[in-house]
């Protein structure tokens, strides 16, 4: 059923929404992604019994021992081609090889079946040869206890034998009472299982037809990316050819940019040195001048009379000796003017080049919005083919009826849940019949067990050693009725609960070992999968029934195991095999007019001037504008010198120390005053005109690292700016065709993507068939062997055991009781001789009755 509604479904869809050829090559766009919404199943997928699991195990354990032989796929192979009739030519050889392979793997069920009928048998036979045996005083049917030297010993074994003995037939007692009434609860849960696994496949037929709508409507989730990608024209068309062409332009432009800040910047450079250079050039005539008339008043004073002595001439000399260091330093007027260079960069500077290089950033810039203006048309043309697919689509879901088609198939879904209600309620009934069954026989094992304890326990408190066994206390007598009343109902019952032991183990045992446990290991499906089994004509059976093409490897395995990993029915059954959906998920025909679409699209933007000729012409004047030509190494040279040939505070200083040697005077007075005016020098012109001249040489040193290699730095801005403008004259059209292919294939990559995404949903997720291998699991692994074959494996393994040990249990009950039971006589001895008096007169063996020792 489920087969034929999914291929009907994808059948209906395919035709009518795909054309021929075929599938494209999966795209994963970035932003888009499709799901599929998972459903969601009341059923649960896995069964665990609980706490009683344990006792489950065990009786695993039991089976396996019992019967170890591997699962007989051979044997149910030749079983299922004699389509289950043994008895057909069963005098063939081959049929007699079947049947002993069939008995040697049953051989330990068979045993274990003959000993549990030889114990049916034998027990009610054993149980009215003993009651005659007892009746004809046999058998410890005769009141009467012989005394035994051993007989404490003896009755401490037969009492703690018994005792070990009811405890086991106890354990086995409540693994009936357990396995009991978890049977009843487990069926009692079988109405919440079925309804919810036919739910579950009502769920799966509704909403299946939903899943066909959602993946089809997924369209316009892929075509509302495409319109948005295509109203983005500007930025991603337009913004990949500005970015391809952004290497090659920018840097030449920045470049410009650079070298238009640079020309101003020296200009300023030039004017700064210039105009620093001039007024250096009127501090170092001053300062020549005051050096000059300080030397002059100097020579006047030495030309004192008291520089003739014969003590200060010394002194006189010396100062005359260094007058010739009184003098500047510099030669600063020999340095010619910047005027020319500046009128070189003036004229330059009448060309605004910073304008011009903002011009072409902007033709440049405006890339994408000429892209967007010049592909209006085309994007108008692929949103009407976009919204006609969208059109197609929608169509689709109004043409497939896809709830028409179901309905037919929720009728045997409909007709399997009246059976199940109808069978439900009876399976309720016989099951409560043989839950009663099952309470009477635990019941009977736990009413002979009670009689045990009440003898033992009546039998243990009210025995007295010091007591003859005619004088036996009432409680002691009871105890020990109370064994023989145990032991008279187990001969009547034993072999009754005995024969539900050995029928539920057959049948048991058997639907476990043969259904659920290859279930379990697949290989019941395995068997069913063996080539030309079922149907002599076919190789493959299930194959035949769904695709109708035996020879396609389908096999029940294989799709068990895709529905329990929730795979579409269409993988599962391999529908492929009669409708190959990628023959039909082409998309050619429409991806074909989007790409012609593009291929007419027509970008024209050829016309972009990155700078003109009038740029051109002024970066070449800059170049030539003798900057770089200028004898910067003159030029540091002087300003690296100090302003004056000698320190002129040591001067004043030395000069003053030797003035301090000379005598009071006019001439003492006019050194001093020299000093003092050097000192006034030094403060007032030398240091104003070192720190200038420091700045000058920095001012210079910056000139000449802007102006160094001019002339090539220029050159190559401007072959680099002719190579770039080469670029887009040449190079653009392949650059706009390589990102139009690119922007055509992420429009077409949409497209694409959504239907390999709809190839996969049709595929793998539509119609997911886990809610059939689920109800499978419900039907044989949940409800066949969790409810019901696992409850009565352990129901007839505890009664089984209980009656078991009922054999042993009465045999020590039996001999127990004679020392709890008051006897009608006992032997009495002689004190003197110690030889029984009986015997002598009777020749019996010591002992004889009560009555007549009395009269002795």
């Amino acid at each position: 059923m489920t087969p034929t509604l999914t291929f009907l479904l994808l059948l209906g869809l395919c035709w009518n929404t795909m054309s021929e050829g075929p599938p494209s090559s999966p795209r994963n766009p970035t932003g888009l992604e499709f799901e599929l919404p998972s459903a969601n199943y009341e059923t649960k997928d896995s069964y665990t019994p609980g706490p009683i699991g344990i006792l489950f195990q065990m009786v695993h354990v039991f089976l396996q021992v019992v019967q170890p032989n591997a699962f007989p796929e051979d044997i149910l192979r030749k079983i299922i081609q004699r389509k289950f009739d043994l008895s057909a030519d069963y005098e063939k050889p081959e049929s007699v090889v079947l049947t002993l392979k069939v008995v040697h793997y049953e051989v330990g069920v068979i045993v274990c079946a003959s000993l549990g009928l030889l114990f049916v048998i034998l027990m009610p036979v054993v149980g009215l040869c003993f009651c005659l045996c007892r009746c004809c005083n046999k058998c410890g049917g005769e009141m009467h206890q012989r005394q035994k030297r051993n007989g404490a010993f003896l009755r401490k074994c037969y009492a703690v034998s018994l005792l070990v003995t009811c405890v086991f037939i106890s354990v086995g007692i409540i693994y009936g009472f357990v396995a009991n009434d978890h049977l009843r609860t487990q069926i009692g849960k079988t109405w919440k299982l079925a309804d919810s696994n036919i739910r579950d496949l009502r769920k799966l037929l509704n909403e299946t037809p939903s899943q066909i709508s959602y993946v089809l409507g997924q369209y316009t989730t892929a075509k509302e990316k495409a319109f948005s990608d295509l109203d983005n024209i500007k930025s991603l068309l337009g913004g990949g050819i500005h970015e391809q062409l952004r290497p090659k332009v920018i840097p030449v432009l920045d470049d410009i940019k650079v070298m238009a800040a640079a020309i101003k910047e020296t200009k300023e450079a030039l004017l700064n040195v210039n105009t620093t250079l001039g007024e250096l050039k009127k501090s170092t005539a001053r300062l020549s001048t005051s050096l000059h008339d300080v030397k002059t008043n100097l020579e006047q004073s030495l030309n004192d009379p008291m520089c003739s002595t014969q003590s200060e001439m010394a002194t006189c000399n010396d100062v005359r000796m260094t007058l010739n260091q009184l003098d500047s330093n510099t030669n600063l007027g020999q340095l010619p003017s910047l005027d020319k260079q500046i009128n070189n960069i003036t004229n330059v500077l009448q060309t605004d080049l910073s304008s011009l290089v903002q011009e072409g950033y902007k033709s440049f810039n405006d890339i994408p919005e000429r892209v967007q203006n010049q592909t209006v048309d085309m994007v108008s043309g692929i949103k009407s083919t976009l919204n006609s697919i969208g059109s197609h689509i929608e169509n689709v879901n109004k043409q497939i009826s896809i709830q028409d088609q179901l309905t037919g198939f929720l009728d045997p879904i409909n007709h399997v849940e009246s059976s199940i209600h109808r069978g439900l309620p009876m399976l309720e009934e016989y099951n409560s019949y043989r839950w009663l069954g099952g309470l009477v026989a635990c019941s009977l094992l736990t009413l002979i067990v009670t009689f045990y304890y009440l003898g033992l326990l009546c039998g243990v408190c009210g025995y007295d050693r010091n007591a003859t066994p005619t004088r036996r206390g009432c409680v002691s007598n009871t105890g020990g009725v109370f064994l023989m009343v145990g032991v008279g109902i187990s001969f009547l019952f034993c072999w009754i609960l005995m024969i539900i032991v050995v029928l539920s183990f057959v049948v048991g045992g058997n639907v476990e070992k043969l259904v659920c446990e290859p279930y379990q290991s697949k290989k019941l499906f395995q068997i069913l999968d063996t080539p030309y089994l079922i149907n002599e004509q076919w190789k493959y059976y299930l194959s035949g029934v769904v695709l109708n093409k035996p020879d396609v490897d389908l096999t029940f395995e294989q799709v068990y195991s895709d529905c329990k990993d929730n795979k579409g029915i269409y993988t599962a059954l391999k529908l492929e095999n009669i409708y190959n959906i990628s023959e039909y998920l082409n998309n050619q025909e429409f991806t074909k007019n989007i790409s012609g679409n593009f291929e007419n699209m027509k970008v024209n933007i050829d016309n972009i001037v990155l700078l003109d000729a009038a740029g051109k012409k002024n970066l070449q004047d800059f170049s030539s504008s003798g900057v770089d030509r200028i004898d910067y190494g003159a030029y540091l040279a002087e300003t690296a010198k100090a302003p004056t040939k000698v320190n002129l505070l040591r001067f004043a200083d030395g000069l003053e120390e030797k003035a301090n040697k000379l005598p009071q005077g006019s001439l003492k007075r006019s050194l001093a005053s020299s000093a003092q005016k050097i000192r006034m020098i030094y403060h007032g012109q030398v240091m104003p005109l070192g720190s200038s001249m420091t700045t000058l040489h920095q001012s210079i040193q910056d000139l000449q690292h802007k102006s160094s290699g001019l002339g090539v730095k220029v050159q190559n801005i401007i072959s680099s700016l002719d190579s770039a403008q080469n670029f887009m004259a040449n190079s653009i059209s392949s650059v706009i065709v390589q990102e139009s292919k690119k922007y055509g294939n992420t429009i077409i990559g949409y497209f694409e993507h959504y239907l390999q995404w709809v190839k996969i949903s049709l595929m793998e997720e539509v119609a997911a068939c886990k809610p059939v291998a689920t109800a499978l699991d419900s039907a044989v692994s949940v409800f066949l062997c969790g409810y019901i074959i696992d409850p009565m494996n352990l129901f007839w393994f505890g009664i089984g055991k209980a009656t078991v040990f009922l054999l042993p249990a009465l045999i020590f009950a039996v001999k127990l009781a004679k020392y709890y039971r008051r006897m009608d006589s006992e032997d009495v001895y002689d004190d003197v001789e110690t030889i029984p008096m009986k015997n002598m007169q009777m020749g019996n063996i010591g002992f004889h009755r009560h009555q007549a020792t009395q009269n002795l």
